[in-house]
């Protein structure tokens, strides 16, 4: 029997997978995609806007030549540190069932069965996205993930969103020669924007070439247009493509499969802030899946010191036990 299993070779399971290693535990990580899968998953322009060393996990150096890492060096980064680290880890296995046994938990996953008397969870968010649940939704020209500009050049393309992930699309596909509406909720950019790219997003809106539709909200999708509402009412635009940049959030159907208490209005999961255990006794959460809806809270920056506080409780309880 392992001592523990780490669900998710993201960044923060990959500092778990260094915290237990270093205090002496015997552990597996397993990824249902490639390694750091989600930060492999982002535009292929993303820049981080953390700075490296605070993305940095385990004590090992990030090196990079811009002030801001992009994701090309984010994937060189976590994938040196977990070769060099030599972390077992298993990728493209799903975990499918987590379930108690005596003395720990049996994990079935998509290849092979586990025991582990602890688990680790640490999923992220970024696999199950925010539906705008519209008609029309369902269109292969809606998409919410996006990957590179190109791609949208010379089409009439709608953005749904105004945080860094919606403005970074409307600015980039602009570029490439997109003709870009930009569809706001409410009555301005978020301020969470990046502090580089508020102000180019707005003087794009500015001088007319993104068009901006503050207090709006897309209603409905077709084929070769879309309708939006807006305070003066329905407006019906031509469009070739629609980025539903409406945000992601965890598995929450998993995290109540396995006993986590969730609350009733964000699914906030219930664990204890000091050691990260759950209300299931054993289970652990690390990184941004413990904020529920509020997937804005937590970053790689702040949340990777929950490797330790978890490490340092199970080697606490293994002493006592």
């Amino acid at each position: 029997m392992l001592d523990i299993l780490i669900i998710g070779a993201g960044p923060i399971g990959l500092a778990c997978g260094l915290a237990a290693k270093k205090a002496g535990f015997t552990f597996e990580i397993v990824e249902k995609g490639c390694l750091v899968n989600s930060l492999y998953n982002y535009p292929s322009t993303m820049i981080f806007f953390s700075t490296s060393e605070r993305l940095e996990i385990g004590g090992v150096p990030f090196v990079s030549v811009n002030k801001q890492p992009n994701r090309n060096e984010a994937l060189e980064y976590y994938r040196r540190v977990a070769l060099d680290n030599k972390l077992p880890i298993r990728l493209f296995e799903e975990v499918l069932a987590v379930s108690a046994i005596d003395g720990g938990y049996l994990i079935k996953s998509s290849k092979k069965t586990y025991e582990a008397k602890k688990v680790i969870l640490s999923t992220g968010f970024y696999d199950i996205a925010v539906n705008l649940d519209i008609p029309g939704e369902d269109l292969p020209k809606v998409k919410h993930y996006y990957k590179d500009p190109h791609y949208y050049a010379m089409q009439n393309v709608i953005v749904v969103g105004s945080s860094n992930s919606a403005i970074d699309v409307a600015l980039e596909t602009f570029r490439k020669g997109a003709n870009v509406s930009l569809i706001v909720r409410g009555n301005e950019i978020s301020q969470r924007v990046k502090y580089w790219v508020r102000p180019d997003i707005l003087n794009r809106i500015k001088e007319g070439s993104i068009k901006a539709y503050f207090n709006s909200n897309l209603k409905e999708i077709r084929e070769h247009e879309a309708d939006i509402d807006t305070p003066e009412g329905v407006v019906t635009i031509p469009n070739d493509f629609v980025m539903a940049m409406t945000g992601y959030k965890p598995n929450f159907k998993f995290l109540a499969k396995l006993g986590i208490n969730l609350t009733a209005d964000k699914y906030i999961p219930q664990y204890n802030p000091e050691t990260m255990e759950t209300n299931v006794p054993g289970l652990y959460l690390a990184g941004v899946v413990v904020g529920g809806l509020d997937t804005h809270l937590w970053f790689i920056e702040n949340s990777r010191i929950h490797a330790e506080m978890i490490i340092n409780d199970i080697a606490a309880k293994s002493i006592s036990e």
